[in-house]
């Protein structure tokens, strides 16, 4: 996925209101940008860290700008995160349409936020004209706490719980469900599960992949031109983290 426009540098000065962000400009100016992320954002909003902007070239937008990428200190030294959550389903479906998430390139049609369970949407669903159907979820993730390992989620998330609980009701009904956790950043090399953060998730979790709901985590190469999906990485239940 490539970035429509050159990326803006910055300053991020503060992230607050889950959706706005202030940041310094090069120039000197500040200015408050849109922050497409809901979540906590833990390890990421120290203020001082260099992040980008996206420029929507729309001056009739509320906030014209868009926080995409952050400079982190991480385990590994400073590394790139994204955290615009909007982009996860475009990769996803960018890796699954390139053979490169297991098992998933075999459907011959993909579609993308279909209604099912109790009023949701599935974000990517996957069908053959022989063969249940493929329902797949895609989470965003961008905590790492430390080295090599990724972890979801960074707060509580009564949402994805639920996905979880639909997506066990969907493998019950005969058909194939999938989490899809697309990780926004370089320096892990395996996921795991945060249930300091979110209990009840990690539970949920536990229970929708023995009712044979599958979990497939796929790490991005970051760069300021593009984001792209790489390779896989392993899944760690959370009964076996070390």
């Amino acid at each position: 996925m490539k970035f429509k426009t050159p990326l803006i540098p910055a300053i991020l000065i503060l992230r607050y209101k889950r959706f706005l962000a202030d940041v310094e400009l090069e120039n000197g100016d500040v200015i408050t940008v849109h922050c497409p992320n809901p979540g906590a954002m833990v390890g990421l909003t120290k203020p001082g860290n260099r992040v980008w902007i996206s420029d929507s070239g729309n001056p009739k937008r509320k906030l014209r700008h868009t926080l995409e990428l952050m400079e982190v200190e991480g385990p590994l030294g400073l590394t790139l995160v994204g955290i615009n959550t909007m982009h996860p389903n475009k990769l996803a479906r960018e890796a699954i349409e390139n053979g490169l998430v297991s098992g998933l390139s075999r459907y011959q049609n993909l579609r993308t936020e279909v209604k099912y369970g109790e009023n949701s949407r599935i974000d990517i669903l996957l069908e053959n004209s022989t063969g249940p159907p493929c329902y797949v979820e895609v989470k965003n993730v961008h905590l790492v706490r430390e080295k090599g390992l990724h972890e979801f989620p960074d707060c509580k998330t009564t949402r994805g719980a639920k996905h979880l609980r639909e997506l066990a009701n969907v493998v019950a009904d005969g058909g194939r469900a999938v989490m899809l956790y697309v990780i926004q950043r370089g320096d892990g090399d395996r996921l795991a599960f945060a249930a300091d953060y979110d209990q009840e998730y990690a539970d949920a979790f536990s229970l929708a992949t023995q009712a044979g709901v599958e979990a497939l985590a796929i790490r991005c190469e970051m760069s300021l031109e593009e984001i792209v999906a790489r390779d896989m990485v392993p899944v760690i239940p959370p009964a076996t983290v070390d």
